[in-house]
């Protein structure tokens, strides 16, 4: 898989994440579940959120930037 597919698929998987950690807020906030349930979305949303964030941390050490002499550089 090329650098391009493997970022697609990287932000499809953060972007899933995200829709998760909505859907669970949601659910969180309706008040319609035990108290342990609450317990266990948070965990889980913390679990996605870990997640989210070394993505997005691998993500950004990949970043380029075009210098003055027109070449890619890394941040």
């Amino acid at each position: 898989m090329d650098a391009a597919g493997e970022e697609n698929r990287r932000e499809m998987k953060l972007e899933e994440a995200f829709e998760k950690l909505d859907d669970m807020l949601a659910e969180l906030e309706s008040g319609d579940i035990s108290l342990e349930e609450c317990f266990e979305r948070y965990q889980e949303g913390m679990k996605l959120l870990k997640q989210c964030n070394d993505i997005i941390d691998r993500v950004e050490k990949k970043v380029l930037k075009l210098n003055g002499s027109g070449e890619l550089e890394e941040l």
